[in-house]
C-alpha cells in the first residue's frame, strides 16, 4: 500500500513508531490530503538528546585519537634525544636499590643492552633542535639522580649497621671458642692432679669458713643474744576467730547502752567464743575506744 501511494517511512524511527503511524487518506483526484493530524512529528527532546549525544561521542573520540597521536609523537621525541640512554640508566639505578640479586641481574642486563645499542648518529643532530625538551630531560635525569642517592642513603646505613653487629657477634664467638679450646687444653693438665690434692683443698676451705663463723659468733655474740632475748618475749598478734568476734559483736549490738561486761558475762562469753579472759577484756576496750564517739555521730556499725 505504501509503494503505491508513493509514502515511504525513513530509516530513523523504530518498528513500534511505523506500525502506529496512520497513512493519510487519499482525494478523489489522488493526492494525500494535508492536515496537522496525519503528519507524523518526532518529539524534540529525543531528536536533541541523540544528536548531542552523538557529538559528544565523536567529539571524544577525536579528542582521544589526537591525545594518542600527541603521546606517541612526544614518546618519540624523548627515545631519539640524545640523553634519553643517561635517563633509562638513572632509572634502572633506582630501580636497584633495595630489590634482590635476581632483580638486579636482570636490571644490569637491560641497563647492558641500552648500552650496547648506544646514541644513534641522528640523535646526537636533535640536541638543541628542540630547548624545551632538552632541559626536561636534564631536569629529570638530575632528579632520578637525587632520587637513587636518597633512596641509598637508608639502605646503606642499615647494611654498615648489620656489618658492624655481624663483626661484633664473630668477635664474642670468636672469643668464646678461644676459651673453650683453653679449658680443654687445662682439663687434661687438672686431670692430673690427685684425688688427696683435691681433698686437701676442700678441707682447707671448709676450716676456713669454720674459723669465720667462730670469729663473728665471738664479736657478735652479746648483741645476738640480746636480740634473741626481745624476741622471746614478743609474741605474734593472734588474730581472734571470726566466729568469736561475731558473737562479741552480737553481745556488743545487744548492750550498746553499756558494754561493759559483767564477769558473769565475760564467763558466758568465754565459754561461748573460746577465748581467755584477757582477750575478751582487750577485744572490749578496743571496741569501746574505736566507738567512744558514738553519741556524737549515732550509732555506728558493727561490721568495720
Amino acid at each position: 500500500m505504501e509503494d503505491l501511494h508513493g509514502f515511504h517511512f525513513t530509516a530513523g524511527y523504530s518498528e513500534q513508531s511505523q506500525s502506529s503511524v496512520p497513512v493519510p487518506p487519499l482525494t478523489p483526484t489522488g493526492e494525500n490530503v494535508i492536515s496537522p493530524v496525519w503528519i507524523p512529528v518526532p518529539e524534540p527532546p529525543q531528536l536533541n538528546r541523540s544528536c548531542s549525544s552523538s557529538l559528544d561521542a565523536v567529539s571524544s573520540e577525536v579528542g582521544r585519537v589526537e591525545e594518542d597521536e600527541v603521546s606517541k609523537t612526544f614518546r618519540a621525541k624523548i627515545a631519539s634525544h640524545p640523553l634519553f640512554p643517561n635517563l633509562l640508566d638513572a632509572y634502572i639505578n633506582c630501580q636497584k636499590v633495595g630489590a634482590s640479586e635476581d632483580m638486579v641481574k636482570l636490571l644490569d642486563e637491560i641497563g647492558g643492552e641500552n648500552s650496547a645499542g648506544g646514541v644513534s648518529q641522528t640523535s646526537s643532530a636533535l640536541w638543541g633542535a628542540d630547548p624545551e625538551l632538552d632541559d626536561f630531560m636534564e631536569t629529570y635525569c638530575s632528579l632520578l639522580v637525587k632520587y637513587q642517592s636518597d633512596l641509598s642513603r637508608p639502605f646503606d646505613e642499615a647494611i654498615d649497621f648489620l656489618n658492624d653487629m655481624e663483626t661484633q657477634l664473630n668477635s664474642i664467638c670468636n672469643d668464646s671458642a678461644l676459651e673453650n679450646v683453653t679449658d680443654e687444653t687445662n682439663g687434661s693438665s687438672e686431670e692430673d692432679f690427685s684425688r688427696e690434692e683435691k681433698e686437701a683443698t676442700e678441707c682447707k676451705k671448709i676450716t676456713e669458713d669454720r674459723q669465720l663463723k667462730d670469729k663473728l659468733l665471738r664479736r657478735y655474740s652479746g648483741y645476738i643474744s640480746r636480740l634473741k632475748h626481745e624476741f622471746s618475749k614478743r609474741k605474734k598478734k593472734e588474730k581472734i576467730p571470726k566466729e568469736a568476734r561475731q558473737i562479741l559483736i552480737s553481745w556488743w549490738n545487744i548492750h550498746f547502752n553499756w558494754p561493759y561486761p559483767t564477769e558473769t558475762d565475760k564467763i558466758a562469753l568465754a565459754e561461748w567464743t573460746g577465748l581467755d579472759q584477757k582477750q575478751i577484756n582487750n577485744w572490749f576496750i578496743n571496741q569501746r575506744k574505736r566507738h567512744w564517739k558514738a553519741g556524737l555521730h549515732g550509732r555506728p556499725c558493727m561490721n568495720d
